[in-house]
């Protein structure tokens, strides 16, 4: 049973991957810390779910904590809570992932409630009629927010009636038709041992990590999962403008682009960073807010899936100045079309980006759930030196590539909630 492991440059952390004894993928990831993480990632989400039934692995996800065959509601609540550790999920449209953070001298008792809830859960119907309301409110809360609703209807319309563009919750009428044992035929045929990674982060030894996971790998169904995941179709242009009450203007610019196995995503990333980036000093962040003030908020964001990927910058602005801001983001992609970076812009950028990724790396709750979602689709993942590698790469000509590709004017569809 072969063990691989990369040790960071500049830390003493490490990764280290391989499969128990048992079949359960192990991604493991070294921290000097008395508070661990981990969690399974289960390869299994909205691009999953029967037609008709779309919001049932958020349904499924909500259900896991309503009682298994040893345990009810409360005790599942109190397990971690009363050491003062914390257990959660969340559902995207390709993975689900439960996780737990914990005092070091927890992991057993952490491992042990995330396959009793995972694979013994049995969806009583008194608790599915409650999760269904409290599912229906957070289904209304969300539509009051448009700043985030706004990214659904534009995925919805870029993937057109695929299932990568459902909502992630469902509707309320899809939600409605969802019953217990929608749920349970759900998780028995996708939350395999095959079909799902443990990852952990902390400073137990990583066999003895190992070992307390594989004592609980009989738990799952061994079984293989058959994904049966199409490809959408070529994506059609689009510019809509939705009627909505809101005092403001939210819009959206963007389109398909690659999915997570491309090398181009990289040098897109970077592009995008450059446009809409997080940083301050972000054209577009220059342009619209610091300059003329039209915006308080833009930025860009590019999701990359198995197959494919989606890509937008989205910004807020009074209705007046609407036209204008479109205006404004037209002509910075076309200058990253025309005009090539210069040695020292490229090289200003690149190390910009770099240290955002670093930075973003010292959040260890979203770093673990990282890597157990890497190990899930890539079978490794990279160190912080790796990425800095991708990075380094990117060329002018390759932004110059990327850009033309993807922010071509007759590639561009907007979305207005207005």
């Amino acid at each position: 049973m072969a063990t691989f492991a990369a040790v960071m440059r500049y830390s003493n952390s490490e990764y280290v991957w391989d499969d128990t004894e048992n079949g359960i993928r192990v991604i493991y990831r070294y921290a000097d810390s008395d508070v661990s993480y981990c969690g399974f990632a289960v390869n299994a989400g909205t691009r999953d779910e029967e037609c008709g039934m779309e919001g049932l692995a958020h349904y499924v996800e909500h259900m896991l904590f309503k009682g298994t065959r040893s345990r009810k509601a409360w005790h599942i609540l109190n397990r971690m809570e009363r050491v003062g550790g914390e257990i959660n999920a969340y559902t995207s449209k390709e993975e689900t992932v439960v996780y737990s953070v914990f005092l070091e001298r927890y992991l057993p008792r952490a491992v042990e409630l995330m396959t009793d809830i995972m694979c013994n859960s049995r969806f009583p119907a008194e608790e599915s009629l409650r999760e269904k309301e409290v599912i229906a409110d957070e289904i209304n809360s969300y539509r009051d927010n448009p700043a985030e609703l706004i990214y659904d209807e534009f995925e919805n319309l870029v993937f057109d009636g695929h299932p990568l563009g459902h909502n992630i919750l469902g509707d309320t009428g899809s939600l409605a038709r969802i019953s217990p044992g929608d749920g349970k035929r759900f998780v028995k045929s996708l939350y395999t041992l095959g079909n799902c990674v443990f990852f952990f982060s902390g400073r137990t030894p990583f066999d003895r990590v190992v070992k307390t996971a594989g004592r609980f790998a009989d738990r799952f169904c061994t079984e293989e999962a058959v994904l049966n995941r199409k490809p959408p179709a070529a994506c059609t242009r689009f510019d809509k403008r939705i009627p909505s009450d809101n005092h403001q203007a939210h819009a959206i610019i963007g389109g398909r682009c690659y999915g997570m196995f491309c090398e181009k995503r990289v040098p897109l990333l970077l592009a995008c960073n450059i446009l809409a980036g997080p940083g301050m000093n972000s054209r577009l962040n220059v342009a619209l807010r610091e300059k003329r003030g039209y915006v308080y908020t833009v930025e860009s964001t590019v999701t990359c899936y198995t197959d494919t990927g989606i890509w937008g910058i989205y910004f807020g602005t009074d209705h007046a100045t609407l036209n204008r801001c479109f205006s404004i983001v037209r002509k910075n992609l076309d200058k990253l079309r025309r005009e090539a970076l210069s040695p020292s812009a490229l090289h200003a950028a690149k190390k910009q980006f770099a240290g955002q990724i670093a930075v973003g790396k010292e959040n260890r709750e979203n770093l673990a759930t990282a890597d157990g979602k890497s190990f899930l689709h890539f079978g490794k993942c990279d160190t912080i030196s790796e990425s800095m590698e991708k990075i380094d790469r990117v060329s002018s000509s390759d932004i110059l590539e990327v850009a033309n590709e993807i922010f071509a004017e007759e590639t561009l569809s907007t979305l207005v909630l207005e």
